[in-house]
C-alpha cells in the first residue's frame, strides 16, 4: 500500500462519517459536494469530518482509487465506502443511509 493509500486508510477509520469532497463543508466547490452535505445534514450529521480533495492532489486521485470509484465526493461510515452524492440521495429517500448512519427517519 502506498503512503497515500495509507493516509487514505487511516482518514477513513479515524472518523465514523467521512465526506471525501471539493471543498469544505462550509463552502462546497461543486453541486455534487454540497448536495452530500445537504443530504447529511438532513440525516442529522451536522459536523461530518470532510476532506478537501482540492487541498491535495495526492489525496485527491488516490480517493478513487482507495475506492474504485471514479467520482468525488465519496461518503465512507465506519470505515465502509458508501458511496458517491447519487447514492447517497437515492439511499436518503429510501431510508437506508438513515440506517447505516444509526440516526432516525426524517
Amino acid at each position: 500500500m502506498s503512503d497515500t493509500q495509507q493516509r487514505i486508510d487511516q482518514i477513513v477509520k479515524s472518523s465514523e462519517v467521512v465526506l471525501f469532497m471539493k471543498g469544505t463543508a462550509q463552502f462546497p466547490m461543486c453541486g455534487f459536494s454540497g448536495r452530500a452535505i445537504q443530504v447529511l445534514k438532513a440525516c442529522g450529521v451536522s459536523k461530518p469530518a470532510t476532506v478537501n480533495v482540492l487541498e491535495d492532489p495526492e489525496i485527491r486521485n488516490g480517493i478513487k482509487e482507495y475506492s474504485n470509484w471514479p467520482t468525488i465526493p465519496q461518503l465512507y461510515v465506519k470505515g465502509e465506502f458508501i458511496g458517491g452524492s447519487d447514492i447517497m440521495m437515492e439511499m436518503y429517500e429510501n431510508g437506508e443511509l438513515q440506517q447505516v448512519l444509526g440516526t432516525p427517519s426524517a
